[in-house]
């Protein structure tokens, strides 16, 4: 079987779940080689997510590493036997892998609960606003490339209205409610949106306003994605050079008491919906 050169951030997770997992239980590369009937190198590809690896092969791995987490052992299974072209998949090679493996983390979640301090959430942008958020990059983007992350930004948000939608926890800055992204008008019509998307069932909006002063982090973006089982939940951060990735078990921690912050802090459902309304009048 061939080695990948570009591994998506979901292949990396899995090799990196099979390392932590032998590393856990003290053995050796060469002993998994061994058990598999395989060269070192290619455990060594294995667990960096540039080869594939069978739901038999994990199974075998597992019970040899004394893995007697049954629900954990499934889910990386899982992992591996996901192997259907997404949606995200007609944008490789035109756009960052980075805006792929976040399309798909979304994809896969069993909830998503984000963060933002200057943005309104990407999975609850129209079209008008992404674009305004995308054209304020520097060094500033091609027209041809804006337009398809506004299009992929879009599709994104299917997530939320597909047959079995994603839970979705979102935690807005009222800085953020007040940032005009391609003016009143747009501002205006984007936080209209808001307010409508707050009312399904599935999406929830909580707005943080700056009376209560000080917050925990850095101030950037934050998305946690629950995965089928803890040990499988994934933080993305936002930066200036591109999303990244973690799922150290200390970074988890710190990012679930974040989130935990902001849902005491924040103003509850109807509060903040009332909030978002009439931030958009005063418009």
């Amino acid at each position: 079987m061939p080695t990948r050169t570009t591994p998506t951030e979901r292949q990396r997770r899995l090799g990196a779940e099979l390392r932590k997992m032998r590393l856990a239980a003290g053995k050796t590369t060469e002993y998994a080689a061994g058990l598999l009937g395989l060269d070192r190198t290619k455990v060594s590809n294995m667990e960096a997510g540039t080869r594939a690896v069978s739901p038999e092969r994990i199974r075998v791995l597992a019970s040899n590493y004394d893995c007697a987490d049954q629900a954990y052992v499934e889910a990386l299974v899982a992992l591996a036997e996901s192997r259907k072209r997404g949606w995200w998949e007609q944008y490789r090679g035109i756009l960052p892998q980075g805006l792929l493996d976040v399309a798909e983390l979304e994809w896969f979640a069993g909830k998503l609960r984000s963060l933002q301090t200057v943005h309104v959430p990407g999975l609850l942008q129209l079209s008008g606003y992404a674009r305004a958020v995308f054209d304020s990059a520097l060094p500033p983007l091609p027209k041809s490339e804006v337009e398809l992350r506004v299009a992929q930004r879009m599709q994104r948000q299917q997530v939320l209205e597909r047959e079995a939608p994603v839970e979705y926890v979102a935690y807005v800055h009222e800085l953020a409610l007040r940032m005009q992204f391609g003016g009143r008008r747009t501002a205006r019509e984007q936080l209209q949106h808001l307010c409508e998307m707050s009312e399904h069932d599935n999406v929830d909006v909580r707005v943080l306003p700056v009376e209560v002063g000080v917050f925990p982090g850095a101030g950037h973006a934050v998305l946690y994605a629950c995965g089928p089982v803890p040990q499988l939940d994934t933080v993305q951060l936002d930066s200036a050079h591109g999303g990244e990735f973690t799922h150290a078990e200390a970074q988890l921690t710190k990012y679930r008491a974040h989130m935990d912050w902001w849902q005491d802090k924040s103003l509850d459902q109807k509060a903040s919906r009332d909030f978002i309304h009439r931030t958009a009048q005063a418009l």
